[in-house]
């Protein structure tokens, strides 16, 4: 019997493509299902088709359709007011966004000596005013310590107090400056935020989905790959099992003949090819009994003459292990 042929990979595999195209063109139908619920509908009409080139190199075509969502006339309102308001913001962004331009064209600056100069000008008055009842009050408390002015014990308490004082200052300056500098710079920043903050509220937002609900239905694809490559080993198997069978039986009998006349037999159905070329058939005895599979003597004897005697009775005999070869 000849070896079954293995599938063509190229022609399964296109095969199984369009049953896949056929399972999701199909599913894609049944889950397109029109629906009306308190907010509005959602229907699904025809658009035409969409073609392709497949890997094969021939066209397909698969149907295209159109979602349409129709809003009650409630919800149409509330939609087209939100709509204009949004319009309205993002107008109102443009027009100021074109002044930003010309804004920040100008760069932004910081004066330092203003800075201290607002800070010393708001609160001065009140520290040196507080530095002078300290310098009373230490020069009292000195001298009822006994210290004299010009004293080292004197000099030493002063200049610590002087010290004190222009730290207290300094203080004042930096932090002056940096209340002054975040100041500047949030007056600075206040237009870029406030056109920023209408920018994002312009933004365009698409309509609310009111498909998410929708049953979703799904198809088992077929495996046609699978089916075929699973045929293909079921013929294997059986072409394994008849070779094993009249290979076994060839060296089973060695040099023995076995009678395999035609006008010996009846059911006679022929089942595959050797691969020298005899046809292999199933058949029974005309005597009776089971089924066999085997080869006739008149087509052995046309390739094979060697391998065919003739009995006394006129009948002839085959010795499979020459007839197969």
């Amino acid at each position: 019997m000849k070896s079954p042929q293995a599938p063509d990979p190229v022609a399964t595999a296109q095969a199984q493509s369009q049953y896949n195209q056929n399972t999701a063109v199909t599913q894609q139908l049944l889950n397109m299902t029109d629906q009306v619920n308190p907010w509005g509908s959602v229907t699904y009409s025809p658009n035409g088709s969409t073609s392709f080139m497949g890997a094969d190199g021939k066209n397909y075509t698969v149907p295209r359709y159109t979602q349409t969502t129709t809003f009650t006339p409630e919800q149409q309102a509330i939609f087209d007011a939100s709509q204009q308001a949004e319009t309205n913001i993002a107008n109102l962004a443009s027009e100021q966004s074109a002044k930003l331009q010309d804004y920040l064209n100008t760069p932004f600056e910081f004066n330092n000596q203003d800075a201290e100069k607002w800070a010393w000008d708001l609160a001065s008055p009140r520290i040196l005013q507080q530095q002078d009842r300290n310098d009373a009050l230490l020069r009292t408390r000195l001298i009822n310590a006994g210290l004299r002015p010009g004293s080292a014990g004197w000099d030493a308490e002063m200049q610590r107090l002087t010290n004190a004082n222009s730290d207290q200052l300094n203080q004042l300056a930096l932090t002056g400056r940096q209340q002054a500098f975040s100041e500047a710079l949030a007056t600075r920043n206040q237009p870029i935020n406030e056109i920023t903050a209408l920018l994002s509220g312009s933004q365009v937002s698409n309509p609310a989905s009111m498909s998410s609900a929708t049953p979703q239905t799904s198809v088992g694809g077929v495996d046609y790959s699978g089916l075929v490559q699973q045929n293909y080993q079921n013929k294997l198997a059986a072409y394994q099992s008849g070779m094993g069978g009249l290979f076994g039986l060839a060296g089973s009998l060695g040099s023995a003949a076995i009678m395999s006349d035609r006008r010996l037999k009846t059911e006679i159905k022929r089942v595959g090819t050797l691969d020298n070329g005899l046809p292999v058939y199933s058949y029974r005895y005309k005597a009776g009994g089971a089924t066999h599979l085997g080869l006739m003597a008149d087509e052995v004897e046309k390739l094979h003459p060697e391998a065919v005697v003739e009995g006394h009775n006129g009948f002839k005999a085959v010795r499979y292990a020459e007839a197969v070869l």
